[in-house]
């Protein structure tokens, strides 16, 4: 009985082999299948890239440039602040021709600041990367600092509209 139990598993190896790679579940077919990508699937997910990447990207772009009126509102309110702690100091707000300098070295044309310190380590650029504004006497304030926008130049609407402390 042993012997026609190994001859009848011996005879039927090759049977399921066969049987396997016609029905694609053996090692062959494994092996036959992991060859790469096929061209369709290469532009099924390259299209799927494209519309997401057509999705997101205005939406990052736009959260540039608030982030830039953001950041500018904040140097334009820090500015503020280092003025208003000049002018608790020496009595009044540097002049026109002094200008922002005067928050980071002390004048030395214009009124005296006889209690001068220095204000601010350094003058920051607007996120547009020019200088801020300063205006004694302001136009819509006792001064005026602002930030011309995204445009540099005054006015302007949305991201190139002017940043100022009357905000």
């Amino acid at each position: 009985m042993t012997a026609t139990f190994t001859r009848s598993r011996t005879l039927g190896l090759p049977r399921l082999k066969r049987a396997q790679e016609r029905s694609g579940s053996g090692p062959a077919a494994r092996v036959r299948r992991a060859g790469g990508f096929t061209l369709i699937e290469i532009m099924v997910v390259l299209v799927i890239i494209g519309v997401l990447a057509a999705l997101i990207a205005p939406n990052v772009l736009n959260r540039a440039s608030d982030a830039r009126v953001t950041a500018a509102r904040t140097d334009v309110n820090n500015l503020m602040q280092a003025l208003k702690l000049y002018k608790l100091d020496n009595q009044r707000y540097p002049s026109a021709e002094q200008g922002l300098e005067a928050l980071v070295r002390k004048p030395t044309a214009g009124p005296a600041a006889p209690n001068w310190k220095p204000y601010l380590d350094k003058l920051p650029a607007d996120p547009w990367g020019k200088p801020y504004q300063y205006l004694n006497p302001g136009l819509k304030g006792e001064i005026d600092v602002f930030s011309f926008g995204g445009d540099g130049q005054a006015g302007g609407e949305g991201n190139d509209a002017d940043i100022g402390s009357w905000q």
